[in-house]
């Protein structure tokens, strides 16, 4: 399994943990990267993405809920929403340099995995839905200097390369 894919499903993982046993965001995202024993680069970028997503959680709600008016998100699947604002927040940062169909077909991919069967279609449409309206999405303001919950992104070291 490439590394990047193992950051994002450890980010999931971590969004779902908090959602459901409301623990600390970055407390989960710690556990399972040390479960992973991952490169830095790569724990950088799933830093960088939970952060992200916990920053940015309202805008990327409010996306959500234009692009799948159908499904308030009180009602949607845990899984199936933390998905999309994983995907959304990817997408929508261009320092995570990745291109929209990969964005798209990772969110796919664990839907595949953690989802229902009808979570990979769902997640498609509505991330399809949301470029075919807005190429590149934005967000709006940087991340904050801070971070979010504890998750201040952290650079990787020089020279290293997340695969």
């Amino acid at each position: 399994m490439k590394l990047r894919r193992k950051a994002r499903m450890a980010v999931l993982q971590a969004l779902y943990e908090a959602d459901v046993a409301d623990h600390p965001p970055g407390d989960a995202l710690d556990s399972r990267l040390a479960e992973q024993q991952l490169p830095p680069a790569v724990e950088a970028f799933a830093r960088r993405l939970m952060a992200g997503v916990l920053a940015h959680r309202h805008r990327i709600n409010t996306l959500i809920a234009q692009h799948a008016p159908e499904w308030p998100l009180d009602q949607m699947a845990l899984v199936d929403r933390n998905i999309l604002r994983i995907a959304i927040f990817e997408l929508s940062d261009a320092e995570m340099d990745t291109p929209s169909k990969v964005a798209i077909n990772e969110a796919v991919e664990m839907a595949k995995v953690f989802g229902s069967d009808s979570s990979p279609r769902f997640v498609n449409g509505v991330l399809g839905a949301l470029l075919t309206a807005t190429p590149q999405p934005s967000l709006g303001d940087d991340l904050p200097p801070e971070g979010y919950g504890g998750l201040t992104p952290v650079a990787a070291p020089a020279g290293a390369v997340a695969a």
